[in-house]
């Protein structure tokens, strides 16, 4: 068996698209109406077809209960670029205690979105700023081999 996608029901596809391209720079790979694939794999079902599947009129949105989790190289312009943008925040940037900013938000029906400094910038910003990597591996709790391997 192979997982293949994660897929979301939302209420206006065409909004969800546009809210998936223009803040998370994700693109429509494959367009089947109804159903459409973002790139990095991410699925989106109209509400009405994903009713139908399920053979339910009870669906619930906003369940707090899952997230769809991105990395970002570049994190300080894309904390940035969010700052721009009129969101719903889960909560606003902040540091993990293994040093790996977050920001998570909500999309248009509140699906949780999480986007984190990518681990290789983490170790790198660590490394800016004076710390060993053996220092980064403590900080960060992860073996020393992690941080040689993100800083090559």
């Amino acid at each position: 068996m192979q997982f293949k996608n994660p897929l979301i029901a939302v209420k206006d596809l065409q909004a969800s698209k546009n809210f998936y391209r223009t803040v998370l720079g994700l693109e429509v790979i494959l367009d089947f109406g109804a159903n459409v694939t973002l790139t990095g794999g991410v699925c989106l079902q109209t509400l009405e077809t994903w009713k139908t599947f399920l053979e339910t009129d009870e669906i619930v949105f906003a369940g707090r209960d899952a997230e769809l989790y991105f990395e970002e190289d570049n994190f300080d312009a894309f904390a940035a670029k969010l700052n721009r943008l009129n969101l719903r925040y889960v909560h606003p940037v902040k540091e993990h205690s293994w040093g790996q900013r977050v920001v998570r938000f909500y999309d248009p029906d509140d699906h949780i979105i999480e986007v984190g400094e990518n681990m290789k910038s983490v170790c790198r910003r660590f490394q800016a700023a004076g710390m060993t990597p053996e220092q980064t591996a403590q900080r960060m709790d992860v073996p020393p081999e992690f941080v040689n391997d993100c800083l090559k």
